[in-house]
């Protein structure tokens, strides 16, 4: 889980646009972050297996 001064710093303007960093909408997590979802990989874990995250099924062969 991330810090609140991290999540706060991360809402503001950076000086450079290269330092933004993508965070999970969720929790706050920097890292296993996908685009399409703006959540971390835990999280999409966790949503998905509720049914929470349309268009999302459990693979299985």
């Amino acid at each position: 889980m991330a810090t609140t001064a991290k999540i706060a710093k991360d809402l503001k303007k950076p000086k450079f646009a290269i330092r933004h960093r993508n965070r999970c909408k969720r929790c706050g997590r920097p890292r296993g972050y996908m685009r399409k979802f703006e959540l971390c990989r835990i999280c999409f874990r966790q949503l998905s297996l509720a049914g929470e995250v349309p268009g999302v099924t459990k693979s299985s062969w």
